[in-house]
């Protein structure tokens, strides 16, 4: 098989795994059957050439995995919960476009909340009680501190929570399972059991790439600016500084032997250990139906969308 680049996201009870033209959801019901929603993809950049640039496109691919992400979990809610369950809810449990859309902005609003207003904010209210200096290298560095901090507790936290813990298991058996593609070996549970479940691929790398290269842009702010243009340039600055890193996974994913490299990337692979588990053999064999599907459909032999 030609070899190509395979992502993936954890899911609830299940794993999503995308290849240049396809995608498959694999989700374990209740009853232990696995059902897998999967589609043919046209990428974004075959439309609009445009998008092919380096740094747009990692733009691109930040909205359209949030998009595809928060799609997935939806699927994944439905089809883990019990009949009983569903019938508590009431409908078929699936989003609208708009709904959709609604939740997606709430989850960016979130984000950007937490992770940038909220930083750039403390960060004033110590620069206004004499904690720190008004200078603009130490205001940003402070600035940053915070941010990374107030991430990693996010994600420690997180780490803790009972459900969550799952499906970073499944997070898990979605790096080990694109380890042993990448390898060429056979997908069995036997093969992928074996394969470490840090890849330095992973959207959590991602994001905290993310976090350190928001420390070096935001310091071109001007520090004469008011807190709201401050606040409002770091939203509109946030497309940039995810094309930036999205250039600096793909590049250190390629160069990963290069001691400097290893060095680089160390922080990501070790902020993986919360964001992943160990999975069993049940859910390593949810991640390999997910990748076999993905690759049945990116191959051609099928563009139906069913589940199955």
């Amino acid at each position: 098989m030609e070899k190509i680049n395979v992502g993936g996201q954890a899911v609830i009870e299940g794993v999503l795994m995308r290849a240049p033209r396809a995608l498959a959801i694999a989700v374990r019901r209740p009853c232990g059957e696995i059902v897998v929603r999967k589609e043919q993809v046209v990428p974004l950049s075959e439309r609009f050439p445009l998008l092919k640039l380096p740094v747009v496109r990692g733009a691109v691919a930040l909205f359209q995995s949030l998009y595809i992400g928060i799609s997935a979990l939806n699927f994944s809610a439905n089809e883990a919960m019990t009949e009983e369950e569903k019938a508590k809810e009431g409908g078929d449990g699936e989003l609208s476009s708009w709904a959709m859309a609604g939740t997606m902005a709430i989850a960016f609003g979130f984000g950007i909340g937490l992770f940038f207003v909220l930083p750039l904010y403390a960060t004033k209210v110590l620069t206004q009680l004499s904690v720190i200096s008004d200078n603009n290298i130490v205001f940003n560095l402070v600035d940053g501190l915070i941010r990374v901090t107030v991430f990693l507790v996010y994600i420690w936290t997180i780490a803790h929570m009972k459900d969550i813990r799952r499906v970073f298991q499944y997070h898990g058996a979605e790096h080990k399972t694109i380890f042993a593609f990448e390898a060429g070996e056979e997908l069995t549970v036997e093969n992928v059991r074996k394969y470490p479940r840090l890849h330095p691929r992973c959207g959590t790398s991602f994001l905290l790439i993310v976090m350190l290269v928001s420390i070096a842009v935001f310091s071109l702010i001007p520090k004469l600016w008011p807190f709201y243009l401050k606040a409002a340039s770091r939203i509109l600055l946030l497309p940039l500084i995810a094309g930036i890193s999205y250039e600096f996974l793909k590049w250190s994913a390629k160069n990963d032997c290069n001691p400097l490299v290893k060095m680089l990337i160390t922080p990501g692979l070790m902020l993986q250990k919360l964001t992943t588990g160990e999975p069993d053999d049940a859910q390593l064999e949810v991640a390999i139906r997910s990748m076999n599907e993905a690759l049945e459909i990116n191959e051609g032999h099928k563009d139906d969308r069913l589940v199955v």
